[in-house]
């Protein structure tokens, strides 16, 4: 697993751990079932703080990306089908909240594209 944090970066060092493993386990690059570095151990080989590790991988488990499984360790999930429905169930709410809010189908849409625009160019 090669994860690359640069420090110049605007993202935080945790957000660049989520990120990166997120990207990893979606491109099948880590399968379901891979056993993750322990906190500590990642926290090491990249240089950073063991809190730093923990915090991504509490987001991780929180995203269904990843899966504690006590002593056992900490290993990639099958996370497709709990992110897809997280995010179906995210656009159901933002899509009853801009029609309350009286926008357009073409307004809502356009706030949405440049959300995710803004979202995935960092």
């Amino acid at each position: 697993m090669k994860i690359d944090i640069r420090i110049d970066d605007s993202a935080a060092p945790f957000e660049q751990v989520r990120a990166q493993i997120s990207e990893l386990a979606r491109s099948g690059v880590l399968p379901v079932g891979y056993k993750l570095p322990t906190v500590r151990g990642l926290a090491e080989e990249l240089g950073l703080a063991a809190n730093t590790v923990a915090k991504a991988y509490r987001a991780l488990e929180t995203d269904g990306v990843i899966e504690t499984r006590g002593r056992n360790g900490t290993f990639i999930a099958a996370a497709g089908d709990a992110a897809e429905r997280e995010a179906s169930s995210a656009a159901q709410a933002y899509a009853e909240r801009v029609r309350r809010l009286g926008l357009s189908e073409d307004a809502a849409l356009r706030a949405a594209r440049d959300a995710l625009r803004a979202a995935y160019a960092q």
